[in-house]
């Protein structure tokens, strides 16, 4: 069965926000990942990153770093353009792609934050897909805590001297370049000290590990990084000193907003392959789907997918208005990936026996999905930021 062979259900509501560009994207991008991705899923997930030249051929395509001004090589579009792209690649069952990270994440940092030599620089070669980037934040043993970071970046003359390890790193592996994470001066000052420099992955001393061997997402490249006494001209910095934290913060309420998206596509989709299975598969001389368990059990996932979807389109919403609220970031990422973990539950088990087999899609979008209620922040951490707003 393949992983893309089945579109989402529409919404019982509809939705208002794309434009006749946007849907022509949409099929374009569609067609990648059905061209693509989905034929080599298992070659990804065996050798545990994707092919890369795949970079190169989204490049070609104008599917990275789509919202960046056309001077540095974007097509200076909404987000919309990003929505659908992570859209898509849930709806095609794709665990393995980590072009989201690399154009809505890293891109804006340099865009936000570098000065005009950096965008020049670096943001043309993600935009092709000659450089594929990593954002290196988290460190063992730290998890969720920004202000426990210890890899440190001491300046030496006009160079920084960078030692530490970072680990969970997607796009860790192929990165020709990783915006790493730091601490500068005096290492006591906790978040007052965090700052972002761009290190080039072909410095003396920068090493990466192996891909990560997780449970699920195992075409995705995940490893660890490992910086020894590498040194990279202070013009590495971005932004100023001590300015790190900030930038984080104004950044991680999108990044949040992507985990929210792709959960609520891939909720979508996972619900799409199990109503079709409902329809094909027999008991006792009957389609399950005509058992008013199973009849009852969609219909109560089909409201719930329907209600975080209308949240999430009106925070994107706010988002093109730049009114979306950290808390409301925050209840996006928490609430659709809690329901993604519900649905993908509750399909599995109409699946029965087969649902466990993993040729059948649910049964990757069940261990893949996992990991949304962890990484960029975990779903503890959301409700913690929500409740300082009340």
């Amino acid at each position: 069965m393949q992983s893309g062979a089945i579109r989402p259900i529409d919404s019982m509501l509809g939705r208002n926000l794309f434009s006749e560009e946007h849907h022509a994207f949409r099929d374009t991008v569609r067609k990648f990942y059905e061209k693509e991705v989905v034929p080599n899923i298992e070659k990804y997930e065996a050798q545990q990153h994707v092919d890369r030249d795949l970079w190169n051929k989204a490049g070609e395509l104008g599917l990275l770093c789509t919202t960046m001004p056309e001077q540095y090589g974007g097509s200076g579009v909404d987000r919309l353009y990003s929505m659908i792209l992570i859209e898509e690649q849930a709806y095609a069952m794709d665990s393995s792609t980590g072009f989201s990270l690399h154009s809505d994440i890293v891109a804006n940092y340099i865009h936000n934050f570098g000065n005009e030599e950096q965008k020049q620089k670096w943001l043309p070669k993600m935009a092709t897909g000659e450089v594929v980037t990593a954002i290196a934040m988290t460190e063992p043993g730290t998890g969720s805590d920004l202000q426990a970071v210890r890899t440190s970046a001491v300046l030496d003359g006009d160079e920084y001297v960078i030692n530490g390890s970072k680990i969970f790193i997607t796009n860790g592996y192929l990165c020709d370049m990783a915006v790493v994470v730091c601490k500068t001066g005096n290492t006591d000052k906790g978040s007052a000290n965090l700052s972002l420099i761009i290190v080039e992955a072909d410095r003396a001393g920068f090493n990466k590990g192996k891909p990560l061997n997780k449970i699920g997402m195992k075409g995705q490249d995940t490893c660890e990084l490992f910086f020894d006494n590498v040194r990279v001209p202070k013009e590495n910095l971005l932004g100023m000193e001590g300015m790190g934290f900030m930038m984080l913060m104004k950044e991680l309420a999108w990044e949040r907003m992507l985990v929210a998206i792709i959960c609520q596509a891939g909720a979508e989709a996972a619900f799409a392959h199990t109503v079709q299975y409902t329809k094909d598969r027999k008991a006792f001389g009957k389609p399950i789907g005509t058992f008013q368990n199973t009849r009852f059990k969609l219909a109560e996932l089909r409201t719930e997918i329907d209600f975080c979807r209308a949240y999430l389109d009106r925070c994107m919403q706010l988002q093109l208005e730049e009114q979306l609220g950290i808390d409301a970031a925050a209840a996006a990422k928490y609430k659709i990936s809690d329901m993604f973990s519900k649905v993908v539950d509750e399909c599995l088990q109409l699946h029965g026996g087969y649902g466990y087999m993993l040729e059948y899609p649910i049964a990757r979008a069940y261990i893949d999905n996992r990991a949304n209620r962890i990484y960029a922040g975990t779903n503890e951490i959301m409700k913690e930021l929500i409740s300082r707003t009340l």
